[in-house]
């Protein structure tokens, strides 16, 4: 791997060559030597942390993120859109059980196996598509682990609408503004699909669509999910490999083509928008 003018290497040996991607896969360089990360950006941006909370729809409004946040964000990274009502609602309990994931929350992903959170930031693959890497992190209170859900690629999905099962949806980072992306590259340490972060200020391209394989009508805030990704079929997985300096700890997060233990995750800290009048109206129906 190299940072600025000093060289890290991995001690494994070399993944498979990179294969070309289908159209639409950015190929900002050449492959590197044993697929190191290099670039700057750092492993958290404060120690702030965000609890569970209920946020109706309705009364948007740009808000910065608090101060300690803002010290590693980029431009796109420092504003998120919430109601108003985030001034008081933060922290608040949730009332009524967890229910379900919806559009336009904001939150973490923990790999139930690995016990690591989906994390992001401006640190480089040196090898394959050389695009953003996704890690995968122990630390609860990292901020650059936090992930906003998205309708697919050209389609919206109004806040507070649930996230059905079978869904495809797009996962951007809230710290860079890109999405949660995979295409057919050899990931750094395994050998197997690269997962990445692609795009700017949210948009990217049909590769950044992820499909909510669960059980059930919709994704559940207390359920274990897997993530598809609907153009290769590979699982969102994390299988143990760990990378060395410059970040020392955290784990490989890349695209397996089997189903396993490995590809379950979870919702943990995060903001959650209320589920719209709609669906609880149409919910009221149903049990009627």
């Amino acid at each position: 791997m190299t940072t600025g003018n000093k060289q890290y290497r991995d001690r494994r040996p070399p993944g498979p060559a990179a294969r070309p991607g289908p159209p639409g896969a950015a190929l900002p360089e050449a492959p590197r030597e044993n697929g190191g990360l290099r670039g700057g950006g750092g492993e958290r941006v404060g120690g702030a942390e965000q609890t569970s909370c209920d946020l109706r729809p309705g009364g948007a409004a740009l808000l910065p993120l608090p101060a300690a946040w803002r010290g590693g964000m980029g431009a796109v990274g420092r504003w998120v859109l919430l109601p108003v009502l985030v001034l008081t609602a933060l922290g608040a309990a949730v009332r009524g059980g967890p229910g379900p994931v919806t559009c336009g929350s904001v939150v973490k992903l923990l790999n139930v196996r690995h016990n690591v959170r989906l994390h992001s930031h401006d640190v480089r693959y040196g090898s394959g598509s050389g695009q953003q890497s996704v890690t995968g992190v122990s630390a609860a209170d990292d901020g650059n682990s936090y992930w906003r859900v998205r309708g697919r690629t050209a389609a919206v999905c109004e806040r507070g609408t649930p996230v059905r099962c079978g869904q495809a949806i797009r996962l951007t980072h809230l710290g860079t503004g890109r999405n949660l992306h995979s295409h057919r590259f050899a990931s750094p340490l395994s050998g197997n699909q690269e997962v990445s972060a692609f795009g700017e200020a949210g948009e990217g391209d049909y590769l950044d669509d992820w499909t909510v394989v669960c059980s059930g009508t919709y994704w559940a805030r207390d359920s274990e999910v897997r993530f598809q990704h609907t153009s290769t079929d590979v699982f969102l997985s994390v299988t143990g490999e760990q990378y060395g300096r410059p970040i020392h700890g955290q784990k490989e997060v890349h695209g397996m083509a089997t189903s396993s233990q490995n590809n379950y995750w979870k919702v943990m800290e995060g903001i959650f928008m209320q589920p719209s009048e709609v669906f609880k109206a149409g919910q009221y129906h149903t049990e009627l």
